[in-house]
């Protein structure tokens, strides 16, 4: 059985506080974020807007993507997102 991967960036607001995770089930992970069900860095910071994701046919490949965003500067993190959603908005709902 295949499993997709994700790496995914929430933000608090535009150009607010970021998060970058990796998950196998995207949907159910940020609505986990969305509604504070993890105790941690987005309850706290209110980082609950899914703003970008790429998907991965295996978790490693993720798991390095993840770290590589992880390791970028701040500007070329905004600069994917605006590339993608100039205004920011919230990928999740379309998701669904």
């Amino acid at each position: 059985m295949h499993q997709d991967y994700f790496v995914y960036i929430l933000a608090s607001k535009m150009n607010g506080t970021l998060y970058i995770g990796c998950a196998s089930d995207l949907i159910k992970r940020v609505y986990e974020h969305k509604n504070k069900l993890i105790r941690g860095f987005t309850s706290k910071y209110n980082v609950t807007q899914l703003v970008y994701f790429e998907k991965y046919e295996d978790r490693i490949s993720a798991f390095h993507r993840e770290t590589q965003l992880k390791r970028w500067k701040r500007d070329w993190k905004l600069e994917l997102i605006e590339n993608d959603i100039p205004r920011w908005e919230d990928l999740y709902d379309a998701l669904l």
